[in-house]
């Protein structure tokens, strides 16, 4: 662990900083998932720096989903080192449903935009490839929970005109297409307005970000997307 004070002099304000560096001890493994980290003092001479800018970053990482305070015990790392991981597709609708919430999605917007290098990296695409974008608030009983931008290739240009208020998996599922696993990245990242008028939160809250690639039955790229997730609200399950 870097025991350097942050820098006063940077366009980045010190709370943002030491939320970076508090979230890179946690990839390292300085902090482990499930284990305390230390009291505020400690942490205010660890990473010499004010006792208010020690609050500010611990409530940003808390209100992310990185950490959680436990009353009475203190703050705890929440969940596994964010990195890139490859997982099984759980459905949005399903995941709800089982905790006994109500699920539904907004449709924001749908249109076809270019592709930008990750979209033609990752859905091996042509240079001058277009994709169709699909952007949706998932609500759980009726609160946003997480921003959602999926991209497709223009193969799947009918999705615009299909039903996309409930599942979008369910959807492909009826035109016998099944996103079967995905690789995911995380990380932390502040909202715009746009973001933040749409989750309901204050321009520049801490969400946390997954970005993904998902593959379908026969490993063929399905889509990217962007998840933008209220950590207070909603848990990843990893």
């Amino acid at each position: 662990m870097a025991e350097t004070a942050l820098r006063a002099d940077s366009a980045s304000p010190l709370y943002a900083q030491l939320m970076e560096r508090i979230r890179i001890d946690i990839l390292e493994g300085v902090y482990p998932a499930g284990e305390k980290i230390p009291p505020e003092h400690e942490l205010e001479t660890r990473y010499r720096v004010s006792r208010v800018t020690v609050r500010r970053a611990l409530q940003e990482l808390t209100a992310a989903g990185l950490l959680e305070r436990k009353q009475g015990k203190g703050t705890f790392v929440s969940m596994p080192k964010p990195e890139i991981r490859e997982r099984r597709i759980e459905s949005f609708h399903d995941r709800c449903r089982a905790e006994g919430k109500t699920p539904s999605a907004q449709v924001i917007r749908t249109g076809e935009r270019a592709a930008s290098a990750r979209d033609r990296e990752a859905l091996i695409l042509g240079p001058e490839a277009r994709i169709v974008e699909i952007v949706r608030v998932l609500r759980a009983d009726g609160e946003p929970v997480i921003l959602e931008k999926s991209h497709f290739s223009t193969a799947y240009s009918w999705l615009e005109g299909a039903g996309l208020n409930g599942s979008l998996y369910r959807v492909l599922q009826e035109y016998g297409v099944q996103a079967e696993k995905s690789i995911y990245d995380l990380s932390l990242r502040k909202t715009n307005a746009e973001e933040a008028k749409l989750l309901q939160v204050p321009e520049g809250t801490t969400v946390l970000a997954v970005e993904q690639v998902v593959y379908d039955q026969r490993g063929r790229p399905l889509h990217t997307g962007e998840r933008l997730i209220r950590g207070e609200k909603y848990t990843l399950k990893i």
